[in-house]
């Protein structure tokens, strides 16, 4: 069984940095995607940043350039580094995986596996 666990979360000040982290676990023999996703008070989800299990990465126009998603294989760990942060950064942060395909940095690419999420407080 697939699981993902989100930590990192908290509260900063606009400006300040924090770093998410999501174990996956359950993954034994297939490659997989894993995209950060965030939803705002009063805001749909949308993706942050997604990586494949080689070198690609993509990120939302709003986020490019201020925050990194990066792995360690041997931890089954994926990050989100966030520098510069916005109060319009402020909301519940998911991990969520999928199995790998060519499309899976696609926007539009539907994940299948979810994290419990983890809060992330911009204030100004």
């Amino acid at each position: 069984q697939v699981q993902l666990v989100e930590s990192g979360g908290g509260s900063v000040q606009a400006g300040g940095s924090l770093r998410l982290a999501c174990v996956v676990s359950g993954y034994k023999y297939s490659p997989y995607c894993v995209g950060w996703f965030r939803q705002g008070p009063g805001k749909e989800r949308e993706g942050v940043a997604r990586i494949n299990s080689g070198v690609g990465m993509m990120y939302a126009e709003s986020v490019r350039g201020r925050f990194t998603i990066s792995k360690d294989n041997s931890k089954n760990t994926v990050y989100l580094q966030m520098n510069s942060l916005k109060p319009e950064d402020t909301g519940l942060y998911y991990c969520a995986a999928v199995p790998e395909h060519w499309r899976c940095l696609s926007p539009t690419y539907d994940y299948t596996y979810w994290g419990q999420g983890t809060q992330v407080t911009v204030s100004s």
